[in-house]
């Protein structure tokens, strides 16, 4: 994990990230800012998103994936693209936020060491280990980095890649929330509920 400037890292993407920026880097694999153009790979997995969860992200054209690139510059901590090293393509994403650690805290005193991640890969590169490498540098990152004390994640019951990924990254199955949220309607108009798992794990009981 390192900061790096914006050489020709990139490439031949247009750059629109200026200055160091943070990189999260893997064997195979960078976690960095998206950049402007990035808008083809991210439409190639963002024009039919599997899971329902990521619907509402669903782009219809290259240029509302452009439009998404410009909205992410300036997203330097929390929000990264997945890149391949050997090619330099974009495969996916994964990005958290800093949560307050009580729920309920109306007051904000309580400190924001807690994160749930999110993370999406292009279905051509899935069965390779991608996710798993991309997540778990992502979350060394927040733990060692970000001052993350919990980190959990919802997965739905029928997503069984994820809910592995979940137990390979150490993490504890919490719960099932029956007819958790809603992501799509059914056919009548009516939501579709789903039901959700939530796994976590502590920052004590990370390798």
């Amino acid at each position: 994990m390192k900061g790096i400037k914006n050489t020709d890292l990139w490439n031949d993407k247009s750059l629109s990230v200026k200055g160091d920026i943070m990189v999260i880097e893997t064997e195979r694999l960078l976690l960095r800012p998206f950049l402007e153009g990035d808008a083809a790979d991210v439409f190639e997995y963002l024009k039919e998103p599997m899971v329902n969860c990521f619907a509402c992200m669903k782009l219809e054209s290259l240029e509302e994936a452009r439009a998404e690139m410009k909205n992410r510059i300036g997203e330097t901590e929390y929000y990264f693209a997945i890149v391949l090293k050997e090619t330099g393509k974009v495969i996916g994403k994964i990005d958290a936020y800093p949560e307050h650690a009580e729920p309920h805290d109306q007051e904000g005193d309580s400190p924001l060491d807690t994160f749930s991640p999110c993370w999406m890969l292009n279905k051509t590169y899935h069965g390779e280990g991608y996710a798993y490498e991309a997540a778990h540098a992502f979350f060394d990152y927040l733990f060692r980095e970000k001052g993350a004390r919990r980190i959990y994640a919802y997965t739905e019951d029928y997503n069984i890649s994820s809910q592995r990924l979940c137990e390979k990254l150490g993490m504890r199955r919490e719960g099932l929330f029956m007819e958790f949220v809603s992501f799509v309607n059914n056919p009548d108009g009516t939501p579709r509920y789903e039901n959700t798992y939530q796994y976590a794990i502590l920052k004590k009981e990370w390798h």
